[in-house]
């Protein structure tokens, strides 16, 4: 079964809730990412925020959730895009200790100089709008609070979220308050908003681990009236292909990849973002070059 984004509306439009719980997708994006306990959650809380914010962009493109710290872990970034494809890798500093407790701040934050990136990068082939970045201190005990925070200072919108991720499944729920009508207050919709609040906060981190969406919302809203939208299918991808990476290869010039060979009896490379090993023999290394003889001496580049 595909994993779903599911998105409800209180009946008076006060507020939006959306749900997300990432089984099949996290476990694909995790299976070549050998990451400690610690930055594995903290990455996995990113990926379902990620989800729950994009699908609100009405945009070509993808949306990019980016934690860049000065502490043992310099970066945790997540990409999805429109149709809810995602991917997601975390960077450790070499040589730095993870503690088995780590958390956001001393993971990240160790100095004062972690930044969190909020980037849209608009599809080139499909609009003529320009990529937009924010960038703000990276504020907040947790996941949810940096994003809390920015979404409330930067973006002006009340916007709660609850996140959990272990090794099975990410997960996350999102409330936010929608615009009042006419520029005005409306005290009804200001107690719904509260009262959503108010049953959110009490679930508890494990139920949202453990629990698929609609038991979490039928506990939560079970005397509420919800309106309820078609669900939306989310899938890890990430473009990496045994082609591309040969193609890397051919780049770097036979000299090169012959000079590897040398070493050892395979050229072993990982992709940059989703861990995934390729590995290239001498006869798989000779193919490259037979097939393009013009790429022989070619000069090396760095390939991102």
């Amino acid at each position: 079964m595909s994993d779903l984004l599911k998105k409800y509306l209180f009946q008076d439009n006060s507020t939006r809730i959306q749900a997300v719980r990432l089984t099949q997708a996290w476990q694909t994006g995790m299976a070549h990412q050998h990451l400690p306990d610690c930055v594995r959650n903290l990455l996995g809380e990113l990926m379902s925020a990620a989800v729950l914010l994009a699908s609100n962009i009405k945009f070509n493109g993808s949306l990019v959730l980016q934690l860049q710290g000065d502490g043992p872990v310099s970066l945790i970034v997540v990409e999805c895009n429109a149709d809810l494809t995602i991917r997601a890798t975390a960077t450790l500093r070499e040589g730095a200790e993870i503690p088995d407790n780590g958390s956001l701040q001393s993971l990240l934050n160790t100095q004062g100089e972690g930044r969190f990136s909020v980037i849209l990068d608009p599809d080139k082939n499909t609009t003529d709008l320009q990529p937009y970045q924010g960038i703000v201190p990276l504020e907040g005990e947790t996941v949810a609070q940096v994003l809390e925070h920015y979404m409330q200072h930067s973006e002006q919108l009340d916007t709660r979220l609850w996140l959990a991720a272990d090794e099975n499944s990410s997960s996350g729920l999102l409330l936010q308050k929608l615009p009042d009508h006419g520029g005005h207050a409306d005290t009804s919709s200001e107690e719904s908003w509260n009262r959503a609040v108010t049953l959110a906060d009490t679930l508890k981190p494990e139920e949202l681990r453990e629990l698929g969406v609609d038991t979490i919302i039928k506990r939560l809203f079970w005397e509420e009236t919800l309106l309820t939208f078609e669900p939306q299918s989310i899938r890890w991808h990430c473009p990496c292909t045994r082609e591309r990476v040969g193609n890397m290869l051919r780049m770097l010039g036979r000299d090169e990849v012959e000079s590897i060979l040398t070493e050892r009896e395979t050229v072993d490379v990982s992709c940059n973002f989703c861990g995934k090993p390729y590995q290239f023999d001498a006869v798989d290394c000779a193919s490259l070059f037979t097939h393009n003889p013009d790429s022989a001496h070619a000069h090396p580049r760095s390939i991102h």
